[in-house]
């Protein structure tokens, strides 16, 4: 029953974002659906949203993103790609019609909300279409597929921590330490693997190149008097001697003769790539690796509060950016050196405040059920992590309680910081997810029951943080006479409104 309902929802999407013939690619990560498009007017925005299943939908650089949620997502998407394949082998079909344009309305409607979040998520995404943000882009689409191994792995090693402290079942904590550590020790192979495939590599000759680091034999070569040791440069490393061994490649495959090239053009990229990174790359990514886990464990250790303040506030515009991107390497190079990412628990409430502002926008606008329909619906997600159906269709179009919600996330996240500075240090053992899904991932030195208490403490920060700012500072006056009504009262839209006055405006960006 699962599988034709999920095969339901993946027959519901596909004519809305414009039919097989209108999909290039189909991937997803931990929450959305992304598919690549042919052309973006065929798809009906406001249908898609309205489907039970979907929790939002969300547009960067590249692809079209469709929020499902964690597990949903990684069971729609295979249906998905069947639906899209069986069409394409089937007789072509007519291009569906466009989406029907809006009926104009009098009173705004969390449609019209979405609709302005959607217009302010295409003018960032011409902002962000930056080189630099684009390779900050592609440096994620590195490691996202490596995210769902990074949480199972994670969960597995809370678990062997929690038995071997207890002192239960010992003959089963060296399997489990096995299985938890397994992925860990050889994660440079796969983000080796994964940089070749993305920058247009051979992503087999990125992952043998990669696969040089973890090997123990480094630990013989003597390089210029330096000492290596397997590992040592990390994700870093791998990722820098993967898209040296792409950039090798291509050249390979413009001068070596093309009968040849099947012997000559994988060896040169293995052997130039592999010398450059034992005599040169491990060493340089190593002590960066090394500084960056020295940096951000002092930056909490000296300025927690403030640095939490600051990190917690600031996440959602660096969302906004583009700029989000660039934490991932940085979050898998401290789960390697440290087990955990100190800096994901912080980050997460920004997440928390996002909640809080979205409930004091609930109680704030009484009479307009739409918007609260929305948030309703959207607030199970939000608890979990998922913040873009809260984000894009009520708080970023509205701009004052995008503001307040960045408040109520700097609380939280100064919070969490100050225990670190008081010495309860503590991470996530994988990044990817947020909020209350965050919990089976936390891992401290002070043990679990004080490291979830606070982390507990900055999410209930966040929300009441948010909340109160929200409630008292992120309405004007003639924002809650435009938001405060029944958008589906009856009413002419060109003439008055039910108590006699000109109809109100829409509410700018």
């Amino acid at each position: 029953m699962s599988t034709d309902k999920n095969r339901a929802t993946a027959a519901a999407i596909l004519p809305l974002v414009g039919g097989p013939d209108n999909i290039t690619s189909i991937a997803h990560c931990m929450t959305r659906l992304r598919i690549s498009l042919r052309d973006r007017s065929l798809v009906q925005d406001e249908a898609l949203r309205a489907l039970p299943a979907v929790l939002g939908v969300v547009e960067d650089e590249t692809t079209y993103q469709i929020v499902l949620g964690p597990g949903a997502v990684a069971r729609v998407t295979p249906e998905f790609e069947a639906l899209v394949e069986e069409a394409r082998s089937a007789a072509p079909a007519a291009a569906p019609a466009a989406a029907p344009a809006a009926q104009p309305s009098g009173r705004i409607t969390a449609d019209d909300l979405a609709a302005q979040g959607a217009a302010l998520k295409e003018a960032q995404k011409a902002r962000n279409a930056t080189p630099f943000k684009l390779f900050l882009r592609r440096i994620a689409n590195i490691f996202v597929p490596l995210i769902p191994a990074l949480i199972g792995c994670g969960i597995i090693a809370g678990l062997n921590g929690l038995l071997t402290n207890l002192g239960w079942v010992p003959a089963v904590v060296p399997a489990l330490a096995a299985i938890a550590s397994g992925f860990m020790s050889l994660i440079a192979v796969f983000v080796g693997y994964n940089t070749a495939k993305e920058f247009g590599g051979t992503p087999v000759l990125g992952g043998a190149v990669a696969a040089i680091i973890v090997f123990p034999g480094v630990a013989k070569i003597d390089a210029f008097g330096l000492e290596l040791k397997p590992g040592q440069g990390g994700v870093l490393g791998a990722l820098a001697a993967a898209l040296l061994a792409v950039y090798v490649e291509k050249w390979c495959r413009r001068w070596v003769p093309e009968a040849l090239d099947v012997l000559i053009t994988p060896t040169l990229t293995v052997l130039i790539s592999g010398l450059v990174t034992i005599f040169g790359l491990m060493y340089l990514a190593g002590e960066a690796s090394a500084a960056i886990g020295t940096f951000a464990n002092w930056l909490l250790a000296s300025g927690g509060a403030f640095a939490g303040l600051v990190l917690g506030g600031l996440f959602l515009p660096l969302v906004m950016l583009g700029l989000h991107q660039a934490l991932i390497p940085i979050h898998t190079t401290l789960i390697e050196q440290d087990g955990y990412t100190v800096l994901l628990p912080i980050l997460a409430m920004a997440g928390a405040g996002q909640v809080g502002a979205a409930i004091a926008v609930y109680y704030r606008l009484q009479r307009n059920g739409s918007l609260r329909a929305t948030i309703k619906s959207a607030l199970p997600a939000g608890f979990l992590g998922i913040g873009e159906p809260l984000i894009y269709g009520v708080s970023l179009p509205l701009g004052r309680p995008f503001v307040t919600a960045c408040i109520g996330g700097a609380a939280g996240g100064a919070f969490v910081g100050l225990f670190h500075q008081l010495g309860v240090a503590f991470g996530s053992t994988a990044i990817g997810p947020s909020g209350w899904a965050l919990f089976p991932l936390l891992d401290g030195r002070s043990g679990a029951g004080i490291t979830l208490a606070i982390y507990a403490g900055g999410l209930l920060t966040g929300y009441l943080v948010g909340f109160i700012a929200t409630y008292f500072f992120g309405f004007t006056r003639q924002m809650l006479t435009d938001l405060d009504t029944d958008p589906d009262q009856d009413q002419d839209p060109d003439t008055t409104t039910a108590t006699g006055t000109p109809p109100k405006e829409r509410i700018p960006a």
